[in-house]
């Protein structure tokens, strides 16, 4: 307020003017810009989320507090700790191997591979186990300047404050934002998106120049498109965990106070006087010791009886629930029940088929961090950025069986196919090309592919030569 003013509105008695101007001043207001930081462009002025403010994640809060009671459940829950490690036994156990059509591009993956930095046949099983617990993994990637050479660091995410994602497609994420230091510094790293960057707007390439801090990987599960941060595996089992481990600790307390007693004496017609005089003599006897007294005094053992609920029932309820939200058959957790081998062979189809989505989501998740290894490579040995459907992007992930194959039912099915596909060949009921699809498919079952149709000139080839070599030429009458 302007003293000379107000001065003014007294001497003129405008009470108005001096009730505004007794009035504090409204501050000013604070453009509020996505992800804390200074502003990036003119450009990003007042630019919103295609899809709106739509609050699809955990506050960071909860997103910290889910993080810490995965692990914690993961290392003293037992339950919570098979849920985790099997399905990571299940699809890693025996290792990965990447194999690539190009002999530079195979050394330039090995190298990779087995960097002492990254060793990714030890730390792909530990990644994949922070995968599934934390629900998000973030690897800083550094990058030699001279060769491409690529090497992974961590990002734990307790560390991370926000996914920043493309204001014009919510489900790319492009930024990672850090909690501040004790310096009170953030750190931006931009995602690693393999492709250049007019993949994007114009726009979210001066957000993405923001992020100058490096790049990364960041890669989550169990989120959805227009969320940023992932979410544990043991998300929705953490309460019903921590009360099957309640109840068992529960169990051990009763049964506890179950096994123990009281000695109990009864002294027949004794005073007050004489009840007293006895219990200041009295002690309890040791083990395997004599005790000698009169028919007037009796002595018994005395167990509380504490009544209960059939507990194996209710332990069974409690871990089957947890079982079941995690598709693990009971049987594997040592619940045989009714279950034979057929049937437990039936039951696992559902538990393979989500260790598959998570293994192929895996794949994912080194199909490209592989790809940004050779892009860099590449760029340095052409000076150019090649081309993703170059012949040097070619390469297969070859992942271990999760189950031993029952080949018998199959070899068994591969002879009475075959004798069917040859009678209805000979019938001329179908073609041969058919009929080789047919037997192509059971052979698939084996672990045995083939190409029908070079199969078939293949064989044609090679029975001809050796018909040559059989047919019969017949000598003159003079020999």
């Amino acid at each position: 307020m302007s003293a000379i003013a107000y001065k003014i509105a007294e001497a003129l008695g405008d009470q108005g003017l001096k009730k505004a101007l007794d009035t504090p001043k409204a501050e000013p207001a604070v453009e509020f810009i996505e992800a804390a930081g200074t502003t990036i462009a003119a450009e990003d002025e007042g630019w919103r989320k295609l899809t709106g403010d739509s609050k699809r994640d955990l506050n960071p809060m909860t997103q910290m507090r889910m993080q810490k009671l995965a692990l914690y459940l993961w290392e003293s829950n037992l339950l919570a700790n098979r849920l985790v490690e099997l399905p990571v036994a299940f699809m890693l156990s025996q290792g990965v191997k990447v194999v690539a059509s190009d002999e530079e591009v195979q050394e330039w993956i090995d190298r990779f591979w087995k960097d002492p930095i990254n060793q990714m046949d030890i730390k792909l099983i530990t990644k994949a186990r922070q995968l599934s617990l934390l629900g998000e993994q973030c690897y800083p990637a550094f990058v030699n300047e001279v060769n491409g050479h690529v090497r992974l660091g961590y990002l734990d995410p307790d560390q991370i404050a926000t996914i920043v994602k493309d204001p014009d497609n919510s489900e790319q994420p492009i930024g990672v934002v850090t909690v501040k230091d004790k310096h009170g510094k953030a750190r931006r790293y931009k995602i690693i998106v393999n492709g250049p960057e007019d993949i994007f707007t114009k726009r979210t390439q001066l957000i993405r120049e923001s992020f100058d801090d490096g790049e990364c990987f960041y890669f989550n599960v169990n989120a959805i498109s227009n969320g940023s941060r992932g979410r544990s595996d043991l998300l929705a089992q953490i309460d019903w965990l921590d009360s099957y481990d309640q109840f068992l600790f529960g169990e051990i307390d009763r049964s506890q106070f179950m096994r123990a007693f009281i000695w109990d004496v009864e002294l027949a017609n004794a005073t007050p006087d004489e009840v007293n005089a006895r219990a200041k003599q009295i002690e309890s006897p040791s083990p395997a010791s004599t005790r000698v007294h009169n028919d007037s005094e009796k002595w018994n053992a005395v167990s509380p009886t504490l009544g209960s609920a059939d507990t194996e029932k209710t332990a069974k309820l409690f871990r089957n629930h947890v079982l079941g939200g995690a598709s693990l058959p009971e049987h594997w957790y040592g619940g045989a029940g009714d279950v034979n081998r057929a049937v437990g062979a039936e039951m696992g189809e559902p538990t393979f088929k989500i260790f598959e989505m998570r293994q192929t989501f895996i794949g994912y998740m080194l199909e490209t961090i592989l790809t940004f290894q050779i892009r860099m490579r590449a760029t340095k040995a052409l000076n150019e950025e090649p081309d993703l459907f170059d012949d040097l992007f070619s390469f297969e992930i070859q992942w271990p069986e999760m189950i031993s194959k029952d080949t018998t039912k199959y070899a068994s099915s591969l002879q009475q196919v075959t004798v069917a596909v040859i009678m209805l060949i000979d019938n001329k009921i179908i073609t041969k090309d058919r009929g080789m699809q047919i037997v192509e498919k059971i052979s698939a079952k084996l672990g045995v592919e083939f190409d029908v149709a070079e199969e078939m000139k293949a064989a044609e080839e090679l029975y001809k030569e050796e018909l040559d070599k059989d047919v019969f030429t017949a000598g003159s009458d003079d020999e």
